[in-house]
């Protein structure tokens, strides 16, 4: 097979399909097209965290195999990706958590038994942190603590009403640039080409006319295979093709900022508050709030899931806080929407779990960056890999907020799909089938989407 192929988009994901097409099936016949530099736009606003739990098995199953690349990566580098294994802990003020753990059950997909384990008991001495770096030392798995005093001994930061912590092992954070760049270095040596320009037309004609403005003039690429990783756009590539994507974008934001005066254990857990909440403010500030209708609304009962996690390593010194309460799509995907009332709402709604944070209300260090991505999603929150309803035309997109977490996986799978490879068991799940399985939609219609 020694077919031109131009992947749209540039990346995590079209960067990672085109790094497998290349590693494992020896095609480098590839151009990447993408109107900005590779990794700058939604993959440069990535948390940079990754999770193998997930409510359902192909899901569990899909990221799975994605950490087993960013491992293998990770190892053959010395570990440049600067990979960690602190976990996801995922607290709530709720004892019973029934449904919940049935969901941690269904993802396991019979596994449970050996993976799932209680800490209920006021001293667990089997129970181990996750503080070094080396994931190969870190248990696998789900602990779920429901000691107070446990949780108090392990957690020590997080509020004294915490019931429950579930703390997934399989989990942790990496340099998503760095695994970017990883794979442009390889795909550089075996003469895969980057060109820059806004895709603005796709032709159907023995293969594939992929028009291209680029500077100031039009340029034409023959492609026998077109490949839609185009993120946030990749329902405008599609629509070029007559190709029908259900497909919307949210906009999410996140701060990192130094963290001065120590409030955050560098060892913790990427740490997400389960509950609903609301705001900590004062009554000076509730009045103030409650006088206009664009800011009322900071005072009603707030989303779930707040993000908390150290930045930079045991010896950084810097937080990083999420939240992607904004559930609103947007068709306008050409300019950042960051909203200048985020940092203050994200701090005081990380502040309930994490207590210390309260030491930077009204005053957040001078050295931060507020910045956000864009949610490329399907309804059911799972994305979309393999053809693309013509011959030739394959999709990589609709990643959410787990682009790279899934990146390798998704690339992997493409790659597999493209140069007709054997499949894994959970490939039809991603791909366009899933809508002719009704069993499977109705399943995800009833599951969570996930923490994301």
């Amino acid at each position: 097979m020694d077919k031109q192929i131009t992947i749209i988009g540039a990346g995590i994901i079209g960067i990672s399909t085109a790094y497998y097409l290349a590693k494992n099936h020896k095609l480098s016949n590839i151009v990447l097209i993408d109107r900005n530099n590779p990794m700058s736009l939604t993959s440069a606003a990535s948390g940079e965290n990754y999770r193998n739990w997930w409510p359902q098995p192909e899901m569990f199953a899909f990221i799975n195999r994605s950490i087993d690349l960013m491992e293998e990566i990770a190892g053959a580098t010395k570990n440049r990706i600067n990979m960690t294994r602190r976990g996801y802990a995922l607290a709530t003020r709720q004892k019973n958590i029934d449904e919940f753990i049935n969901e941690l059950k269904a993802g396991m997909d019979g596994l449970d038994e050996r993976l799932l384990r209680h800490r209920a008991k006021q001293n667990c001495n089997s129970y181990l942190k996750s503080i070094t770096n080396n994931w190969k030392t870190t248990p696998n798995g789900v602990d779920v603590i429901q000691n107070r005093q446990l949780i108090r001994t392990v957690f020590p930061n997080y509020a004294e009403d915490v019931e429950t912590v579930i703390h997934i092992r399989r989990g942790g954070d990496i340099d998503s640039q760095q695994l970017g760049q990883i794979m442009i270095e390889y795909l550089r040596e075996v003469g895969v080409e980057f060109k820059f320009g806004d895709v603005i037309s796709i032709q159907k004609s023995n293969g594939y006319e992929v028009e291209y403005k680029a500077v100031d003039h039009v340029q034409t690429i023959h492609s026998d295979i077109i490949v839609n990783a185009a993120g946030p756009f990749a329902k405008d590539v599609a629509n070029m093709l007559g190709v029908k994507l259900d497909l919307f974008n949210i906009y999410q934001q996140k701060i990192a900022f130094e963290d001065n005066q120590r409030v955050i254990p560098r060892d913790l857990p990427f740490s997400i508050d389960l509950d609903p909440q609301i705001l900590d403010w004062s009554s000076d500030e509730r009045d103030l709030l409650s006088e206009d209708e664009e800011t009322s609304w900071l005072l009603d009962c707030m989303p779930n899931a707040t993000h908390c996690r150290p930045d930079g390593g045991i010896t950084g010194n810097w937080v990083k806080l999420g939240w992607a309460y904004n559930q609103t799509p947007d068709s306008n995907c050409q300019i950042q929407k960051t909203d200048t009332s985020f940092p203050e709402v994200v701090l005081r709604g990380a502040s309930r779990l994490q207590p210390s944070l309260k030491a930077y209300y009204g005053k957040l260090p001078s050295r931060r960056i507020h910045y956000g991505g864009w949610y490329n999603m399907t309804n059911e929150n799972w994305p979309l890999i393999g053809p693309m309803q013509m011959e030739g035309a394959f999709m990589n997109c609709a990643m959410s907020g787990f682009g790279t977490m899934a990146s390798c996986a998704a690339g992997e799978l493409c790659a597999k799909w493209i140069a007709t490879a054997s499949l894994p068991s959970y490939a039809d799940g991603f791909s366009l089938k899933r809508y002719d399985n009704p069993e499977l939609m109705r399943r995800l219609q009833l599951a969570s989407k996930g923490v994301l």
